[in-house]
């Protein structure tokens, strides 16, 4: 398996769509992305059924990301929130997702309460008291790369979104995340900015940033692609127009799922009846 810095040194960018749960992340995976996020969004939408609103604690999200590392066999960028407190909360954080196996994590400066960067009514917490989070994450990192994310463009504006950037990027941030750029001229700025710097792009489906082909985020320099809430709201779709279904019908005849083995075999089994002939008792 490539390690993360190993798949960002490559000509890049690196796509890793969102899995909001194990077996969501499973698929990516075997789906042949080099890398999966987990989403905050979709860990508080199949854990809770609840929005974005900071909701979730921190011991419930370090639990969730480990039970997604254990399901694939790539890299795992994690969704760290605001860090869940002060720098010497941030730097548990970073410990207990790194030894969860996260490759890589990302903190915001949003205020606590946080909400989802594409939900309106966000504010940020001092530019310099980030810093210390971001100092603080780069202390503990060991091997998981740390993602500086700024929700300022909602509150400051642009400009103060990109010297929020900076600042974090001097304080030791291995990538970049602007949150939430509103035109494709923003998004060149955000690029423009940081020529030498990985950044990550949110694709947000229907969310504020337009979204660009490929080729323009590759010719733009952007490192990592997250596409956090595609699979969810792929997902749910299906669940409600299956459920309508059998409500209409009172059965689920015809409906265009995959048959009971192959779905089994998408969830590893297979191997697992390989190990137990291993391990079978003579």
């Amino acid at each position: 398996m490539a390690t993360l810095r190993e798949l960002l040194a490559g000509p890049g960018p690196v796509l890793a769509p969102g899995a909001y749960d194990a077996l969501s992340a499973r698929l990516v995976a075997r789906a042949g992305f080099p890398a999966v996020y987990m989403t905050g969004f979709g860990a508080s939408a199949s854990l809770l059924g609840r929005p974005d609103v900071g909701l979730l604690s921190f011991a419930e999200m370090a639990d969730h990301a480990r039970r997604l590392v254990q399901a694939v066999d790539v890299p795992l960028i994690a969704d760290a929130d605001d860090g869940y407190g002060n720098p010497l909360n941030v730097m548990r954080t970073v410990r207990e997702y790194a030894a969860a196996g996260v490759a890589a994590l990302h903190v915001e400066d949003q205020v606590a309460p946080k909400r989802c960067g594409h939900m309106e009514g966000k504010d940020v917490i001092d530019a310099s008291e980030m810093v210390e989070k971001v100092r603080a994450a780069v202390e503990a990192r060991g091997d998981a790369l740390i993602i500086a994310r700024t929700d300022a463009r909602a509150v400051e504006g642009l400009d103060a979104a990109l010297e929020r950037a900076r600042r974090y990027r001097e304080a030791g941030a291995d990538l970049l995340f602007v949150e939430a750029p509103e035109t494709e001229a923003e998004i060149e700025a955000v690029a423009a900015a940081f020529p030498d710097v990985p950044l990550v792009f949110n694709w947000v489906d229907g969310g504020k940033t337009p979204g660009l082909p490929l080729d323009a985020l590759r010719e733009l320099g952007f490192a990592l692609v997250i596409y956090p809430v595609t699979t969810l709201f792929a997902a749910g779709r299906a669940i409600a127009d299956a459920l309508a279904r059998i409500r209409e019908d009172g059965t689920p005849a015809g409906l265009d799922v995959p048959a009971f083995d192959a779905f089994t075999d998408m969830l590893g089994l297979p191997a697992i009846r390989e190990l137990e002939a291993r391990f079978a008792a003579e």
